[in-house]
């Protein structure tokens, strides 16, 4: 039996983005672990759930689900690709932009932005083996104050 050249077009289409997701370890779901993350000014998150999933050509869809220190819930959502070319968010009052730049399939770089104003930088790690996720953000929050977080996010 002969495949064409259609055929197996289409096969790799329809299996690659499967691949693509099954490789790219950001992709899944995440729970922030308060007691190793860091958050100045504080309090805490009281929790966060954060799930990736595949979009476009090679970036991620974003659903986020917070509850902040004072019970009040968060539902936040943005797709991107790793082109560094700006994707509008929803759902979280401190920025309405994110850039995102791939440095390696461990290693991200966001820059999030509000009302075109730089409001935050992220560097997003994921280990080797998969499992943990730290995101080092520094910027300023929307009372002028500094921000510095480091959330350790366990893979569920």
């Amino acid at each position: 039996m002969q495949l064409s050249k259609r055929s197996i077009l289409l096969a790799f289409l329809f299996v690659s983005p499967a691949l693509w997701a099954a490789s790219d370890p950001l992709m899944g779901t995440w729970k922030l672990n308060v007691a190793k993350s860091r958050f100045v000014p504080g309090p805490p998150p009281q929790s966060s759930i954060v799930a990736y999933e595949p979009y476009g050509k090679d970036g991620f869809k974003v659903t986020s689900d917070t509850v902040n220190a004072e019970g009040k819930s968060l539902h936040v959502v943005y797709a991107a690709e790793y082109d560094a070319k700006g994707y509008p968010i929803t759902g979280d009052p401190t920025h309405d932009m994110n850039y995102v730049k791939r440095i390696n399939l461990y290693t991200h770089q966001i820059v999030n932005k509000k009302n075109g104003k730089i409001t935050a930088t992220s560097l997003r790690v994921i280990s080797k083996d998969g499992k943990t996720m730290s995101i080092t953000t520094k910027g300023t929050n929307p009372g002028g104050q500094k921000v510095y977080r480091v959330q350790v996010y366990d893979k569920q």
